[in-house]
């Protein structure tokens, strides 16, 4: 499968993810749940992220890592540079790449450390 494939998918399972941390963490009217998903969805915060996961990633997964960092995607969003692009690009490609392999318990080990790490 295409590391976009496991981009796109990861990108929508990493919000889904996030939205429901929120949702069970706070006590936020939409609008502010809106504007809080974003400070961990935006291409620089997912870029951080994967560097701060890099030491804790198997084999299998910085491969997975790799491959979807180094695949085109010509496009760039208005609010991001293209090296974190690329780095969000292979977040969201692990992401993807274990929710279609169905290794949900790693998917929410590498997603706790976020808050972990964010406190």
């Amino acid at each position: 499968m295409s590391p976009l494939t496991w981009a796109y998918i990861g990108d929508a399972v990493y919000e889904l993810y996030i939205r429901k941390h929120l949702i069970d963490t706070t006590n936020l009217k939409p609008n502010k749940l809106h504007k809080e998903a974003i400070k961990y969805v935006k291409a620089g915060a997912q870029a951080k992220i994967l560097e701060t996961l890099q030491n804790n990633l198997t084999e299998e997964e910085k491969e997975v890592v790799r491959r979807s960092r180094n695949t085109q995607t010509h496009h760039l969003p208005k609010n991001a540079n293209s090296t974190d692009y690329m780095y969000s690009t292979a977040f969201e490609g692990l992401i993807g790449y274990l929710y279609l392999t169905k290794q949900d318990e790693r998917i929410n080990e590498i997603l706790q450390k976020i808050f972990i790490n964010d406190t």
